[in-house]
């Protein structure tokens, strides 16, 4: 951590620090370094520490109130552009439930040829994030503050892809978290409440039934723990090709299926 920290915000290689550079830094830069050393050593994440982290090839704001993006979610934004890609969709609308940084929406604006993206999310702090980072990455994508539990049931065909990495850590996970992460990121973002893991994907899937077009697909990360729960819902419900994949690191992060 500390190496990525010189790197990112004093641009020092580990070549640098090996011949000295980190004890030649000014007297502005030093005491920048340990204000930024004793947030580290509270247990306060790198990332919200140096400003930013690294999706994809690109590079994202966040701050304490905005989830920290993962390389497993980068994933989940390449399994959904292979699948419009594939399903041959001119200018796809997609749709990005709990959108946190924006990292979801911002890449798959990016990333989709022709797309429109709007991205939701109830947290005010989390939406001036995205909205900051999609106007650094040049990306054009709708936010708008909803309640990814109270969306529409009755809601018209509008969109060819729905995507989300809603909150599903269950409260008895937290005491094998790290303290870097159930300290300091947003608790809304990380844990579902009460005890019913599927609460938010049942209720954007019961969304997606009505709000996507025939063929369209909803696309989710998953706890890996309610991986086939979460499947097994979405057959009960009528969704079609329902496929539990996993991440880089073997784990079963996702499930994709298209609607009936």
């Amino acid at each position: 951590m500390v190496r990525w920290l010189l790197g990112e915000v004093f641009q020092l290689s580990l070549a640098d620090v090996l011949t000295g550079a980190v004890e030649a830094l000014g007297s502005a830069d030093r005491a920048l370094l340990e204000q930024l050393m004793q947030r580290l050593e509270q247990g306060e994440p790198v990332q919200y520490v140096v400003g930013h982290e690294w999706f994809g090839n690109r590079c994202f704001k966040v701050a304490p109130g905005v989830l920290i993006p993962r390389p497993e979610t980068f994933e989940l934004c390449q399994h959904v552009a292979r699948k419009l890609q594939k399903s041959q969709v001119a200018g796809p609308q997609i749709l990005d439930v709990g959108t946190g940084s924006g990292c979801i929406a911002i890449s798959l604006a990016l990333d989709v040829p022709q797309a429109h993206v709007m991205a939701l999310d109830i947290s005010d702090a989390a939406l001036s994030i995205a909205r900051e980072n999609a106007l650094k990455l040049g990306a054009t994508v709708n936010f708008k503050k909803a309640d990814a539990l109270r969306l529409p049931t009755d809601a018209e065909p509008r969109w060819h892809a729905i995507v989300s990495n809603p909150p599903y850590i269950t409260p008895v996970e937290e005491r094998n978290m790290h303290i870097n992460v159930k300290r300091y990121e947003p608790r809304e973002a990380l844990f579902v409440p009460g005890s019913d893991p599927l609460l938010f994907y049942r209720s954007i899937a019961h969304y997606a039934l009505k709000a996507l077009y025939v063929g369209g697909w909803l696309a989710f990360e998953v706890n890996s723990l309610f991986a086939d729960a979460v499947a097994a819902m979405l057959q009960q419900l009528g969704f079609n090709a329902v496929e539990i994949l996993t991440d880089q690191f073997g784990n079963h992060r996702f499930v994709i299926c298209q609607n009936k």
